[in-house]
């Protein structure tokens, strides 16, 4: 029996998570996949919106301003990458100017600082690298880049220290409400609790279907993305946009928090909400849309492609608070999509607060301040190094090449609380295998530390959870095999 079940370990479900753990109760999150930021929340932009593409009055406008002047603070807290570089949307054409001055008029009205149109020449002396036929650009001093996985990670973190529980491989199969609570079936149990919160991404439709009596259309939209190498400097400094469509923001070029250069997304309505497929077409779109931009792109630096999908609601906006159409203590936070990871910690706040309002839940005096991530081995000093070195030998033993990353920070992935599982998890959480080999070296020793730190048999290790396990058997299995043959 917990007081809330939070469904979604997502940025949104873990920020909820995270607030609520300021509250005394018994508070679970219950995840379909094998780990925290396995969806939308791994896959896109990583960029902090300031808040000038929402219409004003809607509560994407609200929670995207409101979250965005959070971030700095926030991602401090945690220890997560976060760096305010700043955007440009550029226009090609006078229609795209009026466009500009749209969106210009849009950020004011929803208090978005230090917004300007800006000319031709100041774009090149600001982005040389830019296309010289563009006509003018939005200078967005406010934006910034952040690493959306290791703030979901963080979050998860820190809810975790403060007695949150996950529960992770339990799809939601069925929702009832019976005798003043709530029942939660899964692969794992049935989960009881007094409250609901439904986080669960391009899943929340389904959830939302399952506890009201007004239906929600969530529509799938799949967008593709090129990461490019980082030791290839990234041509710009900002994240370049340009003018956005009725399908999402548009082709981005930007760097990364950890300074690769990325582009994308494309943007494609798809049946299947999980299908991150990667498809000639939705590259070739990418790549030619972003010759608009920057002329000069090619494919030589690219080390990965990858795909998100992301929930687009059928009413245009968010969805947060109590559920209409449902019985008592059911919330939600349903149809995230851009600018949902910028709205986030205003998101969990704010829904955290309105579930503990209805509960009663008195303040803890206990809460924990957050253990920060580590700093990078990579991203240390000389001296750093020597010193980690000495305070843990693990430290001078290199797994990752490309990522320069060390034994220590993959043992540590593995023991915090809300630890990884997985290769793909250990990837998230310390960016072992994110190089230009795409873990082609490291992944084996990553292997052998997660038997070690898990005790477990090789063979159950996965790349990602469910049925991508790297080994299917043993040698001594095999020759079995083949002396039974004979």
């Amino acid at each position: 029996m917990y007081d809330v079940l939070i469904i979604g370990a997502g940025v949104i479900g873990c920020a909820v998570a995270r607030k609520l753990s300021h509250y005394q109760g018994k508070i679970a999150v219950l995840e379909r996949a094998e780990d925290v930021a396995d969806g939308a929340s791994k896959a896109n932009s990583g960029i902090v919106h300031a808040g000038f593409d929402a219409k004003p009055g809607t509560r994407k406008a609200y929670y995207n301003v409101k979250g965005a002047k959070m971030y700095a603070q926030v991602a401090k807290e945690l220890g997560v990458p976060y760096n305010p570089v700043g955007a440009l949307v550029l226009a090609f054409s006078e229609e795209d100017r009026a466009t500009i001055e749209k969106l210009y008029e849009q950020g004011i009205k929803n208090g978005v600082d230090g917004l300007e149109i800006i000319e031709r020449d100041e774009i090149l002396k600001l982005e040389p690298n830019t296309n010289p036929d563009v006509v003018c650009a939005l200078n967005v001093k406010t934006s910034a880049v952040v690493s959306p996985y290791e703030m979901t990670l963080a979050l998860s973190y820190h809810a975790a220290q403060n007695g949150v529980e996950f529960i992770f491989d339990a799809p939601v199969e069925s929702v009832r409400y019976e005798n003043e609570n709530w029942h939660v079936k899964t692969p794992k149990g049935e989960f009881e609790a007094r409250a609901i919160v439904n986080c669960a991404g391009v899943g929340s439709g389904e959830i939302h279907n399952m506890i009201s009596d007004k239906p929600l259309n969530i529509i799938p939209r799949r967008g593709e993305y090129y990461l490019l190498d980082h030791t290839v400097k990234c041509p710009f400094s900002r994240t370049m946009f340009q003018c956005p469509s009725k399908m999402g923001k548009g082709v981005l070029v930007s760097p990364t928090a950890h300074g690769n250069a990325l582009l994308g997304p494309s943007a494609e309505e798809v049946e299947d909400a999980y299908n991150t497929d990667t498809t000639r077409y939705g590259l070739d779109f990418v790549f030619d849309k972003c010759r608009l931009t920057w002329p000069k792109v090619n494919t030589r630096p690219v080390i990965t492609t990858f795909a998100g999908v992301r929930a687009h609601p059928d009413t245009d906006d968010f969805l947060i608070g109590e559920v209409s159409g449902a019985p008592e203590g059911a919330f939600e936070a349903a149809g995230i999509e851009s600018p949902g990871l910028s709205a986030a910690p205003a998101i969990g706040e704010e829904l955290g607060e309105m579930v503990a309002e209805h509960l009663k839940l008195p303040d803890t005096r206990m809460f924990k301040k957050a253990v920060p991530l580590l700093k990078p081995f990579a991203g240390m000093t000389s001296e750093e190094r020597a010193e980690a070195c000495k305070q843990d030998p693990e430290y001078g033993r290199i797994v990752c090449r490309c990522e320069v990353v060390t034994e220590a920070e993959i043992r540590d992935a593995i023991r915090r609380p809300v630890g990884a599982r997985s290769i793909d998890g250990v990837k998230r959480r310390t960016r072992a295998g994110m190089g230009r080999c795409q873990g082609g070296f490291c992944s084996p020793r990553v292997l052998e530390i997660l038997v070690e730190e898990l005790k477990c048999d090789p063979t159950d290790v996965t790349k990602s959870g469910g049925a991508s396990n790297l080994l299917v058997g043993t040698l001594s299995d095999i020759a079995k095999e083949a002396r039974g043959h004979e």
